[in-house]
């Protein structure tokens, strides 16, 4: 399990988080963080794979999706290849 950041947190911190949402095209419809990085859950995870986004490994990463689920599992991933990530708690229903 990634470590879970709240809404509140992510707002007063947003500036030091490259946030990534890692939701599928169509449910960007519904709206999204403001600056966040659109990278669907399969492309993150083979993106990590690869090490074709090694290049954020110097950043804080903050994954989100609808309700937490996809979010925590990219930010174990990032987490297990060395990033610092973290996920935010609820997803972005507990943004809005």
């Amino acid at each position: 399990m990634a470590d879970k950041i709240t809404a509140k947190e992510l707002i007063s911190q947003k500036n030091d988080f490259l946030v990534i949402d890692v939701r599928e095209l169509d449910e960007l419809d519904n709206g999204g963080i403001k600056d966040s990085i659109h990278m669907p859950l399969g492309l993150c995870i083979r993106n990590v794979k690869k090490n074709q986004i090694d290049n954020m490994k110097d950043k804080k990463i903050c994954t989100y999706c609808g309700t937490g689920y996809r979010g925590n599992i990219a930010a174990d991933e990032l987490t297990k290849a060395g990033f610092y990530a973290v996920t935010l708690e609820g997803g972005y229903s507990n943004w809005t």
